[in-house]
């Protein structure tokens, strides 16, 4: 795999300033392209020869992943969703629905680079609902806090714009927020960057912030329909899942790409474990070569353990002999996997579903960006 990353980013380097500058979209589907022939050889229904798991459940995962040290977790919108984070289109109280009185041409016209130019009033709203400090972590996000304490973590690639993961105490260079965050702002004329604070306390009195150097709007970084992925998420994309041991795949439906493809670039003995509600990535139609075999004949590391994202690390961890120091952990931060429990029962069941669909949405656009600059 270390060789497979090696000529795209050869051959990204060598590239002039412009071409440098091209979304990650089309990066990653470079590197899928290398590996999309050898699909057709893998026999789906012979068991296979060289198992890398004992059996294929969380415990075998947990005994397996006791002995890595390079974990890299793929995390997304279901890790949040019993933040109580709100979702995008429930009927009156999705985020959408608040922003009806702007008369936007398409709900998520308020993601556009070029409507939120000549109106940022609905963006703002949206962004003072999602504030992040406005939300407290949830004990997914403080069980990959304990993988870093465990000195596993490697790196947390996530979907998801909340910032939970900086608010949980997962360090930063541990993290990859592949959509952008809101914990830093650039001016889109002078490019200027501001922190949380300055945007929270002009958002907060419901106003636009405007850059202090040259008065252009100040827009919080995170990745809207066009603009091409962070340099980061190419960066450690070729950096980490070449060393990668052991991999958790989290709280996603693996619809969204460039980011579901990054399952494929672990190597082939790199057990990947899915903690989802529903299956997801095991399609070949969607994946193609890399497609997770759990439930195949051919499986040889693939697990999948059905549960909230909750009750799933909880069990990960009772499993891998760290529920007491999980317990503490999250004692210590005032958060119950109980009460959380309680609270999933108020939150519409199609968070995940649209917070997807909105990524996807962003991620095609961003795609087809790209190509018009090719």
């Amino acid at each position: 795999m270390a060789e497979s990353n090696k000529q795209p980013r050869d051959k990204a380097d060598s590239t002039d300033d412009d071409d440098d500058e091209k979304g990650q979209a089309a990066l990653v589907q470079q590197l899928l392209n290398k590996f999309s022939g050898l699909f057709g050889s893998l026999k789906l229904d012979e068991p296979a020869e060289d198992p890398v798991l004992k059996s294929f459940n969380l415990e075998a995962a947990a005994e397996y992943m006791s002995k890595c040290s390079n974990v890299v977790v793929m995390a997304g919108a279901g890790i949040s969703t019993s933040a109580g984070i709100p979702d995008f289109r429930s009927p009156g109280t999705g985020l959408y629905s608040q922003l009806e009185k702007y008369n936007l041409p398409f709900p998520e016209a308020v993601f556009h680079l070029d409507f939120f130019r000549t109106n940022p009033k609905p963006f703002f709203l949206l962004a003072k609902e999602l504030y992040p400090q406005k939300f407290t972590p949830t004990p997914t996000h403080y069980f990959i806090r304990l993988l870093e304490e465990k000195k596993k973590l490697l790196r947390v690639f996530t979907q998801n714009i909340d910032s939970l993961e900086r608010v949980a105490g997962i360090s930063t260079d541990k993290i990859v927020e592949a959509h952008g965050t809101f914990f830093t702002s650039h001016c889109l004329d002078c490019r200027e960057e501001y922190d949380l604070e300055f945007i929270k306390e002009i958002i907060f009195k419901d106003e636009i912030p405007h850059c202090k150097k040259c008065d252009g709007i100040v827009k919080p970084d995170i990745v809207f329909f066009g603009e091409k992925l962070p340099a980061r998420f190419n960066d450690c994309v070729h950096s980490d899942f070449s060393k990668a041991d052991f991999l958790i795949i989290i709280g996603t439906s693996l619809k969204v790409a460039p980011f579901n493809r990054l399952l494929t670039f672990v190597d082939k003995n790199c057990p990947r474990l899915l903690i989802n509600m529903e299956p997801a990535g095991n399609s070949n139609q969607d994946m193609g070569f890399g497609a997770l075999l759990y439930g195949k004949k051919a499986n040889r590391r693939d697990v999948f353990h059905q549960s909230t994202c909750d009750e799933g690390v909880s069990e990960l961890a009772k499993s891998l002999g760290w529920e007491d120091e999980f317990s503490k952990l999250l004692k210590s931060e005032g958060v119950s996997v109980e009460k959380v429990k309680e609270n999933l029962s108020t939150i519409p069941n199609e968070t995940e579903e649209n917070a997807d669909r909105l990524a996807a949405q962003m991620a095609k656009a961003s795609l087809e960006d790209e190509k018009k600059k090719d």
